[in-house]
């Protein structure tokens, strides 16, 4: 087949988990059928529910409705709401309380949020995208992009070439896209380290998100799903932020050491600290692509940011970007434009903008509540005291949390 006779896809996304996926499956209910590589294997479902994910994704109200729209959610096999999230310093006076928890579980229009573990989030993607999109492709590796005069080109491994109008680059934060497609990178190393594990508490959670900040880091308690009903309620995931040299030697303490620590770090929050499991450590660096797009190419997620996990945002930020591409390329289709330049600026106009606020605002926020000079200590608990008082402020943070603002602009609201 020459050149000339090759079929032009309309779209090609490299990624197809939750970014990549959503985006897919938005354009599909849409009626635009994509072409979607992905990297990673076809997943099995007695396989990924009988194992426990010591790591969930908060999965806030904006990313929530994205998924209803794209038919996600409902194939969600577990996953634990909340309905409350709080706020504390450790070292300084209030609290800030979001929301309402409950003993019980609460009701859909209490949620703030759920937690999610990622393998059982891939399920559901998957599920949906076998069902939804035509050409959907498992463990396919791209050795080549080129820019062709008005495509892009994607060479695969076995010597196939596929041609496309719009490439949606979603292949996370060390993106074979961005990279092939010469866009550079701002980063930010906090030298810093996040210590990631399941632990199990005294007592319940009750359904309420926690996050401590202490003089070296946050600390975050998201709820999870327990595999066990009798525990049901007392299994948390963890997030502990760190200076590298700290998490360094903590990866060096037995299970009962690191159950000890958290225990003492959360000032006895939940009691004891009775189990831990299954402990990672990554270092902590913000990324950010100098551009999201250009000539027939999009960035979404990982691919063109990744923040620090002060206030667990990415992937809600990933799926805003996904939400607000596939607005702007359906408002422009109706007026019989297709991926153009000014269309993807557009999007890349919303969401950089959005995105960089919040990278900026968690490096701020972790920064200033790491300070020990007397000064930003008094700043920073009267503040929070000031804040704990004022149902207003409180509202308008709720709301930046939930993703709902962003996501009013588009047709999913």
């Amino acid at each position: 087949m020459t050149q000339h006779q090759a079929k032009i896809h309309q779209v090609i996304i490299i990624g197809g988990g939750l970014v990549g996926g959503l985006t897919a499956l938005l354009l599909a209910k849409a009626g635009i059928q994509a072409t979607v590589l992905d990297a990673s294997p076809r997943l099995q479902e007695s396989h990924v529910l009988a194992q426990a994910n010591p790591r969930v994704l908060a999965i806030n109200l904006a990313s929530m409705k994205l998924m209803q729209h794209a038919g996600i959610w409902q194939h969600l096999k577990r996953h634990e709401p909340y309905s409350g999230m709080q706020v504390w310093n450790r070292d300084g006076m209030g609290e800030i309380l979001f929301g309402q928890g409950t003993v019980h579980m609460p009701m859909q229009h209490d949620w703030l949020g759920s937690m999610v573990e990622p393998s059982i989030l891939n399920l559901a993607i998957q599920t949906e995208l076998q069902q939804e999109v035509k050409d959907y492709r498992n463990e396919v590796k791209v050795i080549r992009i080129e820019k062709l005069p008005h495509t892009w080109q994607v060479t695969l491994s076995t010597g196939e070439q596929l041609e496309t109008e719009l490439l949606i680059g979603a292949d996370g934060a060390n993106s074979f896209v961005r990279n092939q497609a010469g866009i550079e990178l701002d980063i930010l190393n906090y030298q810093e380290t996040a210590i990631s594990c399941a632990i199990r508490t005294e007592k319940p959670h009750l359904h309420i998100a926690r996050q401590i900040f202490l003089s070296t880091g946050p600390l975050a308690f998201l709820p999870m799903h327990s595999l066990n009903p009798a525990q049901n309620g007392y299994w948390q995931s963890i997030v502990w932020t760190l200076p590298s040299d700290y998490a360094e030697e903590y990866s060096q303490l037995s299970d009962a050491e690191f159950q000890q620590k958290v225990t003492q770090a959360s000032h006895y929050m939940l009691g004891e600290v009775q189990q831990v499991v299954s402990r990672a450590f990554f270092p902590l660096i913000a990324r950010q692509a100098q551009q999201y797009v250009s000539e027939g190419l999009a960035l979404v997620g990982d691919a063109a940011h990744v923040i620090h996990p002060l206030a667990g945002q990415g992937v809600n930020l990933g799926c805003l970007d996904a939400g607000v591409l596939v607005d702007c390329l359906l408002k422009d289709m109706q007026r019989g434009v297709w991926a153009n330049l000014q269309t993807l600026r557009k999007y890349e106009h919303q969401r950089r903008l959005h995105n960089s606020m919040m990278m900026h605002s968690m490096s701020g926020l972790g920064w200033i509540n790491k300070a020990q000079l007397k000064s930003l200590q008094w700043l920073r608990s009267e503040g929070m005291h000031f804040v704990s008082g004022q149902p207003k402020v409180i509202e308008f943070f709720s709301e930046q949390a939930s993703g709902l603002s962003a996501l009013r602009q588009t047709r999913y609201l």
